[in-house]
């Protein structure tokens, strides 16, 4: 955490699929400060018929974050005065006239969304969808999640439909609304009136009544509730919601330059563009494109594999005892110059396969690739055909929106790695900068900051980051082989495209 003057602070609660974590911070014109001071898991587990997240237990780590952020805060001589959750998106629950949850949030894992698709398709056409959304069909978006719990009978007592950012806003302050950029990733927001599309609920009998007022990122939404503060000792913090979509608010947090695509990529990536307007043809439909609300305009992308493939095949090495540590890894990856093999990464296949390893080899072997069994050669693979997957979905975009891509710009996890980010700048033949790593944890509290009056506006805030950051660049360049593969890599996915294998 760099040591940038002092003031207030903000706790950005920052919840992923995988666990969640407490980061303290403040951006100013002094500079970007911040640490994480506490991270929590909270696994689903099945209970009373359905996968369920355990909400609990996703309070008690945000309580544990509170104590160690006002702990940390006195340590820096400076004041906890904000906390805002960002989280992933899809997932809801229900709460009762005088605030209780009724039951633990169902996971969108859960198989109760089997066949909604095709029971939602007899009323209304996917065109119909993608035009009032923006948003291709996905069985774990809340519009199939919700028909099938309507299906099998809502709560009784349910008064308000809360998203899991909004469930622990909820909690904390009593708030009842929804945040405008995860309520977009429902399917049940008309992007152009950015309000619920009522018709959808009308023509699929979904209950209107139970949703929330939607709310602005960067709305104040009240102070943290008088037993929380005694319980906790805090004083009256301020409950603000940020962009509460995870990639919403790492968009927010990403100096990103005019005409620049944007890459989140950890677990699995999402790569698209910022735009003023929705694109709802049939050729973004067609594509797998989405639409989703941001800070600035919408967020038009793609959902893509991202590191799955590489952490699966780390797991298998480890515990075959074949694991390299990663500066090791990096030294054995620049000496192979030459492509071993390419596969697409977002076969089916690879999302959840029983041996990873042995999957990736066969996908290789089916294209006629030999590639030795060795951990440096396989993750050259995997790293190289990620390169290729993301330099294709920029053509797209390209494609679909009529505008050229200058550059990418590449956060989270990924943008960690070196080799990574320089395949990508030589397979699309654009630069890539790389960082924040944090980009979600710091876009949540450029928000705070934005709601606290302490910054202006987002624009503002980025130009703060890019002063404050140090941000790596990658130019592309010419490699021996590379042509070549790119040709196999592109025979390849135009066979998974077209349907053909």
């Amino acid at each position: 955490m760099n040591n940038v003057g002092q003031g207030p602070l903000h706790l950005a609660i920052d919840l992923g699929v995988s666990g969640g974590r407490g980061v303290l911070g403040r951006l100013s014109p002094e500079g970007l400060r911040f640490e994480e001071v506490h991270r929590f898991a909270y696994p689903p587990a099945t209970a009373k018929g359905h996968l369920r997240w355990p909400f609990g237990e996703i309070l008690a780590g945000i309580k544990e974050a509170l104590r160690e952020g006002r702990g940390m805060a006195m340590v820096f001589g400076g004041t906890l005065e904000t906390i805002g959750v960002d989280a992933w998106g899809a997932d809801y629950g229900f709460v009762d006239a005088g605030g209780q949850l009724l039951e633990d949030p169902v996971c969108y894992r859960d198989r109760r969304t089997d066949g909604a698709i095709e029971r939602v398709l007899q009323k209304l056409s996917r065109e119909e969808v993608f035009g009032k959304t923006g948003m291709p069909l996905q069985p774990f978006n809340t519009l199939f999640q919700l028909h099938a719990h309507a299906r099998e009978g809502l709560p009784a007592a349910a008064k308000r439909l809360l998203m899991i950012p909004d469930l622990c806003h909820h909690a904390l302050c009593g708030s009842r609304t929804g945040e405008y950029t995860n309520a977009t990733t429902t399917q049940l927001v008309d992007l152009r009136t950015r309000r619920w599309a009522d018709e959808l609920f009308s023509r699929l009998d979904l209950p209107r009544e139970l949703m929330p007022e939607i709310v602005e990122p960067g709305t104040i939404l009240g102070e943290i509730d008088p037993s929380l503060q005694k319980e906790l000792e805090v004083g009256a913090l301020r409950v603000i919601a940020p962009a509460t979509h995870d990639t919403a608010s790492a968009m927010a947090g990403t100096p990103l330059r005019p005409g620049w695509a944007f890459l989140f990529c950890g677990t699995w990536s999402r790569l698209g563009v910022e735009r003023d307007a929705p694109i709802v043809t049939p050729a973004a439909a067609g594509a797998g494109f989405t639409n989703e609300g941001g800070v600035a305009g919408v967020r038009f992308l793609k959902n893509l594999m991202g590191l799955w493939i590489l952490e699966s095949c780390r797991t298998e090495w480890a515990a075959r005892g074949e694991a390299m540590d990663q500066g090791g890894l990096r030294a054995a990856l620049a000496g192979i110059e030459e492509v071993p093999g390419v596969v697409f990464p977002d076969d089916a296949r690879f999302v959840g396969p029983k041996a990873m390893t042995a999957e990736l080899l066969a996908a290789l072997a089916e294209t006629g690739q030999q590639v030795p069994e060795e951990p440096v050669f396989l993750t050259k693979v995997i790293l190289d055909s990620l390169a290729f997957r993301y330099a294709s979905v920029v053509r797209e975009i390209e494609a679909v929106t009529g505008a050229s891509v200058a550059g990418i710009h590449a956060v989270g996890t990924g943008a960690l790695n070196d080799y990574l980010n320089q395949a990508i700048a030589d397979a699309a033949g654009r630069p890539v900068l790389a960082g924040p790593a944090d980009a979600t944890a710091v876009g949540n509290l450029m928000l705070q900051a934005i709601a606290s009056g302490g910054i202006g506006s987002l624009a503002e805030g980025r130009g703060l980051l890019e002063r404050a950051l140090r941000l790596r660049r990658y130019e592309p360049r010419e490699r021996t082989g590379w042509g070549p593969a790119g040709e196999r890599y592109r025979e390849i996915e135009q066979k998974h495209v077209s349907g053909e294998r």
